[in-house]
């Protein structure tokens, strides 16, 4: 019986790694701080027909709203209670966009806050997105309810009642992350009130969750907590399905708590990806492109099976996070297209496209941490969340930049969608920053990041035919807007691409041929 109870909880952990996409679909993208009314018309009219798989969503939990500075971004991060209401809009319009996007194919992830409550100096009153009131300084939240008996103050050993030392995993997740109020996760009625929270939003069609600050949490309760949740609702996924659990541990190495704790309850984000990809492109520590040939696990990273990946996040963009100053973002146009081509083309992790609002640096990214790090999204005077714009070029306005939206990057999603399943092949460098790969003969995908013109004839491995490059344009009926490749019936195609061209790779697939 012990043994069935393992493979039982095992085969859970193994269930909570897939991500539920639906036909074929193969990446994530982050609308972060969309209102839900947009992301339902989002998911309508470009995410469903360009091949997005999900999207992950802003914490949908009420939450305290901050006047100095004013309504930041991570007030999303401080709860006050379980009811669905914030920033991004009401409960009916949040229940209204998952029926749209699932409608549509999009999954809906949403962002679980589950390991604290809002700041210990968040004081007492109605300050939070629905009006309920709470009382941070005596631990009172009565929406929820909680109070003084549901938090960690006990365990914590520091005299601050902070984190203090990053090297002791007691401190990491019995004490106070700057100040957020620890939720005490071994109590059976808090892990109950977790529970209820996040099955009723699986009862309302999500498809799983991206769990944040798990770092910050003893696994054995997180694995308590993802042991209660349903199974996915059977109006949009096949019965028995389980959630998908991705976990946010940042693990750069050096820290006693790492991610290899995590990865039998789901998938982990992969902080190594983004950072070292940053320093790749960039060319800083002496890295190559050609040191790519057996990018993933042969870097040091999780096993493939584990992995979400990105780029940037919402932390590291701004300077926080992980990563610091090698993290490419919208910043940096150039050099974040070919890293989020490369990362949707290579076939490690799964994948997780950045679409952000702009925020204007006060110094610059490579820092610690900004001075406007804290700047909320496009908002009105009164602290309402400005809706999306989108221009007639489909690029977007009102201060969101959409990069999800950017065309060599919504083509790469493509991209992985049409070679998803095909192995990485007919690998070529030039030594140096000059690299191209195959997926099987689905796809192939050349990048010249040197500083001088790439000229070669390579096997592509793809059937002979005229190709349409989706980077410097795409196929439009029988017409292509980009570059053309032709392939010959040996598989060998010539490239050209001068270090000067505006986004200097070319990528063409089975979908792309003329």
């Amino acid at each position: 019986m012990k043994l069935f109870i393992l493979v039982a909880l095992f085969g859970l952990g193994l269930a909570q790694h897939n991500p539920q996409f639906k036909n074929g679909r193969t990446s994530i993208v982050h609308l972060f701080e969309w209102r839900w009314a947009d992301i339902a018309q989002e998911c309508e009219r470009f995410l469903g027909p360009k091949g997005f798989g999900g999207v992950q969503i802003s914490p949908p939990n009420e939450h305290i709203v901050l006047g100095i500075p004013w309504r930041p971004w991570y007030q999303r991060y401080q709860p006050v209670s379980y009811n669905l209401c914030s920033r991004s809009g009401s409960e009916a319009e949040l229940k209204d966009m998952i029926t749209r996007c699932n409608k549509v194919g999009v999954n809906i992830y949403v962002d679980a806050v589950i390991n604290h409550m809002c700041g210990s100096g968040g004081g007492a009153g109605t300050h939070s997105s629905c009006g309920s009131w709470f009382d941070a300084t005596n631990e009172d939240f009565p929406s929820v309810p909680y109070s003084y008996l549901d938090f960690n103050d006990y365990k914590c050993k520091t005299g601050s009642g902070e984190i203090e030392n990053y090297g002791d995993i007691y401190q990491v997740r019995d004490c106070r992350l700057v100040g957020l109020l620890d939720l005490a996760l071994e109590k059976d009625y808090v892990r109950g009130k977790v529970t209820e929270y996040m099955n009723k939003l699986i009862n309302m069609g999500v498809a799983g969750f991206r769990v944040d600050a798990c770092k910050h949490m003893w696994p054995g309760d997180l694995s308590a907590v993802y042991g209660r949740l349903n199974n996915l609702n059977t109006q949009w996924f096949p019965g028995g399905s389980r959630p998908f659990i991705y976990q946010e541990v940042i693990d750069l190495g050096g820290e006693p708590i790492s991610a290899n704790e995590y990865v039998h309850l789901g998938r982990v984000t992969e902080f190594k990806y983004g950072a070292k990809l940053g320093n790749i492109f960039r060319k800083w520590n002496n890295e190559k492109l050609c040191y790519t040939k057996n990018w993933g696990e042969g870097w040091g990273f999780m096993a493939n099976g584990n992995a979400v990946v990105f780029t940037d996040n919402h932390d590291n963009q701004r300077g926080s996070g992980a990563g610091g100053a090698s993290i490419l973002t919208f910043l940096d146009p150039r050099l974040y297209k070919m890293a989020v081509g490369f990362m949707l083309a290579h076939p490690y992790g799964v994948t997780r496209v950045m679409s952000s609002y702009l925020f204007l640096l006060n110094i610059s990214i490579h820092v610690a941490q900004d001075q406007n790090y804290w700047v909320g999204p496009p908002s009105n005077g009164d602290g309402s969340t400005k809706p999306v714009l989108i221009n007639p070029d489909q690029t977007c306005g009102n201060g969101w930049v959409c990069e999800h939206r950017w065309r060599q990057i919504t083509n790469m999603v493509i991209f992985r969608n049409v070679v998803n399943g095909q192995p990485h092949s007919n690998w070529w460098d030039n030594q140096g920053n000059q690299v191209a790969f195959g997926r099987g003969n689905r796809g192939f995908i050349i990048f010249n990041n040197d500083d001088w013109d790439l000229n070669v004839t390579l096997n592509t491995g793809m059937p002979g035919g005229t190709y349409c490059d989706v980077i410097s344009g795409q196929k439009e009926g029988s017409k292509c807007t980009g570059k053309q490749v032709t392939v010959g019936g040996d598989g060998r195609a010539h490239f050209s691409i001068s270090n000067k061209d505006e986004d200097p790779f070319i990528a063409i697939h089975a979908d792309s041929k003329l």
